[in-house]
């Protein structure tokens, strides 16, 4: 291989048209808790503060996850990809992750009459 993006050691993240990465959020367990967007300043932002912060697009703003609600996401570790073009955030939850109040965003399963929850 001879794409040091994907064999080296700088962090070069692989922003799509729109200037975002995809952010998968677990907790320290492995439990898948959210999906969402960063942008460069929402990377730099979680780096510094240390709290979950991400690019709101309906917003069209960075938004730190629990900024209203108080169920913030502080993160332990940021992982990304072999290729850079996704983010693996593994966090400590300060509260649910979900806006419904639910611990997870996935807490529905698709079956083959609708959705179920399961959480």
């Amino acid at each position: 291989m001879q794409d040091t993006r994907e064999t080296g050691l700088d962090f070069a993240p692989k922003f799509d048209a729109a200037g975002l990465v995809t952010a998968v959020v677990t907790d320290r367990d492995g439990r898948l808790l959210m999906v969402a967007h960063m942008n460069d300043e929402a990377i730099a932002a979680t780096r510094v503060t240390g709290l979950a912060t991400f690019w709101s697009r309906s917003r069209a703003r960075l938004w730190v996850k629990g900024e209203t609600s108080g169920n913030t996401l502080r993160v332990v570790e940021m992982r990304v990809d072999c290729d850079q073009d996704a983010l693996w955030i593994v966090v400590d939850p300060a509260g649910p992750a979900c806006h419904t109040g639910a611990d997870s965003c996935f807490y529905r399963r698709i079956i083959d009459t609708g959705l179920e929850r399961i959480a």
